[in-house]
């Protein structure tokens, strides 16, 4: 575990956008055989309800694009205030070059701005936080732009009926700054690559170049159908994970933050699904008040989006001029798992934006 803690950063507004297109679960679920009663099941306890999705030509930088030039106008931001620019994606728009250098260029940005890519998840969020804290903290920034944006339901095969209709799409923008006030921030950062199998996409790198064998579909003694080309997730390994290694991983840093469990006004988990959370938050004895779960119904699991997704969803409106103890903590893919104590106070939060383009 490392834990890290930060005393003059602070993030100063989050910007999410979605895209236009919506599909229902109830189609999803139709459209591979699942009845009346398992749909109403599902939704009942996974919480799924309708997605966001890109069309055929639009892209995570397509909507952190959007995001981005909706939060610089929103806070008023010179564009050669911007010191680095971070995105963080797994659905990026090419091998090379990075979505940050593409990014950079569209949004105008100094030459003397750092940009780069971070390859990561559902953790993705909180470790871009992290990376540009720490780039804050050490005076080599002042003002870092974090992109996280995924499109990972163009990852999934529409007939595998663990995984397909789980994902939506999004792209988000937040800026971090440094505070002239004591403003503390508690990291605490986790891997686990023994479970690196349990989430994964097997084709398409050079691992696995794709081919017409990796594009061959299969199906599962579950009836589930993909190919290597496909996302695929070992749902059982990925719960055990998840309510085993969260509820602890919170323990431990609210220990080494100092502070007490009730001090935190807000948890803000990776919008996995309803289930999940409501374990977590058990485990955890922490109010469902406290634990936004709402996110997933209306969007669906977007990876590293799902974080400033329900900040923008669910609580934005709380945290405008108004400080709020909260914890922002992701897991999934890798295994990676990333969490985050702040004190947000911010100055631009609107309500999640739809991108029409």
């Amino acid at each position: 575990m490392t834990n890290s803690v930060f005393k003059n950063t602070k993030i100063s507004g989050v910007v999410t956008c979605v895209p236009n297109k919506k599909v229902f679960f109830e189609d999803d679920a139709l459209s591979v055989g699942f009845d009346a009663k398992q749909i109403s099941r599902i939704k009942k306890n996974i919480g799924l309800n309708q997605r966001h999705v890109t069309e055929a030509n639009q892209t995570s930088l397509d909507l952190c694009l959007y995001a981005a030039e909706d939060l610089m106008k929103g806070l008023k931001l010179d564009k050669n205030e911007i010191d680095a620019l971070i995105f963080v994606t797994q659905t990026p728009d090419h091998f090379q070059p990075c979505n940050a250098a593409i990014t950079h260029g569209k949004l105008g940005l100094s030459k003397k701005c750092a940009s780069f890519d971070i390859n990561l998840g559902c953790s993705g969020y909180v470790y871009g936080l992290w990376i540009a804290s720490m780039m804050i903290e050490t005076n080599s920034c002042k003002k870092v732009l974090l992109l996280a944006g995924d499109t990972l339901s163009k990852c999934v095969n529409k007939k595998d009926r663990s995984a397909g209709f789980l994902f939506g799409d999004g792209g988000s923008a937040t800026i971090i700054e440094s505070s002239v006030s004591k403003n503390e921030m508690f990291f605490s950062l986790n891997t686990d690559g023994s479970g690196s199998d349990f989430i994964k996409i097997p084709a398409g790198g050079f691992r696995m170049p794709k081919s017409d064998e990796t594009s061959k579909e299969f199906t599962t003694e579950d009836g589930n159908t993909f190919s290597d080309e496909n996302l695929i997730m070992n749902g059982a390994e990925v719960f055990n994970f998840s309510i085993s290694e969260e509820p602890n991983a919170i323990k431990e840093l609210i220990k080494f933050s100092q502070k007490n469990i009730e001090d935190i006004d807000y948890f803000i988990f990776h919008q996995a699904n309803k289930y999940i959370l409501s374990n977590i938050a058990r485990r955890l004895k922490v109010s469902n008040e406290k634990v936004p779960m709402g996110t997933v119904e209306k969007f669906g699991n977007q990876s590293s989006v799902s974080i400033p997704c329900t900040i923008n969803n669910s609580i934005g409106h709380d945290l405008v001029s108004n400080n709020k103890s909260v914890i922002l903590s992701g897991f999934g893919v890798g295994l990676s798992w990333a969490s985050c104590i702040a004190t947000l106070n911010l100055e631009y939060c609107p309500k999640v934006l739809v991108c029409k383009e």
